[in-house]
């Protein structure tokens, strides 16, 4: 840099030396690192030559000096880099963080369905939907204790219907669940029902809606990972071939219309559901199949689907577990 300096103040030809000087200073200022170019430099440069008597090593002032010793020497910016190090990584950040749940430590609510006094839908058949559920809920415990969920609740409550989903509810919140999933089976409105006798006795049927269904609510404190748990649910659902009902969108179903959030896994919003919109922990509802449904009531019943289905529960979970364990660590 020095030298390409001195090489262009020798050529001024002509012009007065005042003028040589500066260009000369702002010939060196193109060609000077950006690192080096401060005010202090810029302001010695400019101020002309020195008085007459004075030694031309005292034209630079020390502070001068310093900047131009500092810019010619590599190692400053080095220095700097390496001093950043420590601080831009904390001791922390280098170590490895498990990202793989620990089951044992996971603490899964799985409600059953209704009551042995309210149970709920009544099957093609005349069996209550709350023998369905229960079944289903003690096959997906077994799977998840399996797996090492060993904090798998099973939750079965009395009494009428609206008492129980308080009690439900309740119960969930004090044991601090980190999931809450309630099993049912659908069926559909009495408008659609149509009669029919199983083994002698009158019942009602309707074979014109079949599939599962997952449902959340908006207004559960943790909707957004409420609705990641569905979605996982309704992945492995739709891996193991079954299809999701889609009958909720539809303006037929009245009351029981529900808006569709995800219409690849069959998730729904039912946001007025107290057991989805009281707990305070991630809740889904999972309609496993329907039972008013002549041929898929007998797949409910069969040991094969209560199978397939509590293996995608199962597998939802760990997926559940392993995400959140990775973003928020030990539960």
């Amino acid at each position: 840099m020095l030298s390409s300096g001195r090489k262009f103040a020798g050529s001024c030809f002509g012009v007065s030396p005042r003028r040589c000087t500066i260009i000369a200073a702002m010939a060196a200022l193109v060609l000077l690192p950006i690192e080096v170019s401060e005010a202090g430099w810029l302001s010695d440069a400019f101020k002309g030559p020195s008085k007459p008597g004075k030694s031309p090593k005292r034209v630079a002032s020390p502070k001068s000096a310093t900047l131009a010793k500092s810019a010619a020497s590599p190692k400053r910016h080095t220095v700097k880099l390496a001093a950043l190090g420590p601080v831009a990584l904390s001791p922390s950040a280098l170590k490895p963080v498990a990202t793989t749940c620990d089951p044992q430590k996971f603490r899964i609510v799985l409600d059953v369905g209704h009551t042995a006094d309210s149970e709920g839908a009544i099957s093609a058949r005349n069996v209550a939907e709350f023998l369905f559920n229960l079944r289903l809920a003690q096959r997906i415990e077994e799977k998840l204790k399996a797996e090492g969920f060993a904090g798998t609740r099973l939750l079965v409550t009395e009494g009428k219907a609206r008492p129980s989903l308080v009690r439900r509810v309740d119960a969930a919140n004090k044991l601090q669940a980190d999931l809450f999933l309630s099993i049912h089976h659908d069926s559909v409105p009495n408008s659609f029902l149509e009669n029919w006798e199983f083994e002698g006795k009158k019942s009602h049927f309707s074979d014109r809606f079949s599939g599962y269904s997952v449902f959340v609510s908006r207004d559960n404190p943790d909707f957004k990972t409420s609705l990641s748990f569905a979605e996982l649910v309704g992945k492995e659902m739709k891996a193991e071939g079954l299809q999701y009902a889609q009958q909720y969108t539809q303006p037929i179903m009245g009351r029981y219309q529900h808006p569709l959030l995800n219409k690849e896994t069959g998730v729904y919003s039912y946001d007025q559901l107290i057991v989805l919109r009281k707990t305070r922990m991630p809740a889904v509802l999972l309609e496993a199949g329907s039972i008013i449904n002549r041929d898929e009531e007998l797949k409910m019943e069969s040991p094969e689907r209560r199978d397939i289905i509590s293996s995608g529960v199962t597998a939802a979970v760990k997926e559940f577990c392993d995400l959140r364990w990775a973003i928020l660590g030990p539960l």
